[in-house]
């Protein structure tokens, strides 16, 4: 690290940031294949989060890879360094106080763990868990199908591996309930937590 650059403290202290917007920040970790949806959900809960009042901002990981990280790609370097970046701007969004979600298929267990490592607030690893035969009939971006035909290189789910957490704090098996069902089973997690108030 740069022996020059200093951490600059803030003059506005974490806890006036909690006391003003009436909740805790944490990140909202949201993991599972292409087509499990994760940013269904997650677009739902900071639904039900705004209606409540509470301040939130969801970082899709589609909508990052057209600024931030679009000069990176999809090899497993690329995926580690995507994550370590996505960690850092939610730890700038939970600093000012929100709730931050971030919806990434982010596949590999060592990589989610570093970034519950590098959270400066709470850490809640929600498993979006869909069967891929049910992701891959969804489809919705037509990826699976040229995974299948060859057109896409380490897709994950197809010739890149998933590693579904083994202990998530939220594990939504979407299966056996709706989008509402599970935006409501994240919600009341973080009310349990005292996250909510």
């Amino acid at each position: 690290m740069n022996q020059n650059i200093v951490w600059h403290h803030a003059s506005v202290s974490a806890a006036e940031r909690v006391a003003q917007k009436g909740h805790k920040p944490c990140i909202l970790w949201y993991t599972g294949l292409s087509g499990s949806g994760k940013s269904t959900i997650a677009n739902a809960v900071d639904r039900l989060l705004f209606m409540r009042g509470c301040h939130s901002y969801l970082l899709d990981g589609d909508n990052v890879r057209h600024g931030l990280n679009k000069d990176l790609g999809f090899d497993d370097t690329s995926r580690v360094e995507n994550i370590r970046r996505i960690t850092e701007v939610a730890n700038l969004f939970t600093d000012s106080g929100l709730i931050v979600g971030t919806a990434f298929i982010s596949p590999f267990e060592a990589d989610r763990a570093q970034a519950r490592a590098l959270a400066s607030a709470d850490f809640v690893e929600v498993y979006v868990d869909t069967p891929l035969s049910v992701c891959e009939q969804r489809d919705p971006k037509g990826l699976y199908k040229k995974a299948r035909a060859g057109e896409i290189a380490h897709f994950t789910g197809i010739d890149s591996p998933y590693e579904a957490p083994s202990h998530p704090d939220v594990h939504l098996k979407t299966a056996e309930m709706s989008i509402e069902q599970a935006a409501e089973q994240v919600v009341d997690y973080l009310q349990d937590q005292g996250i909510l108030k």
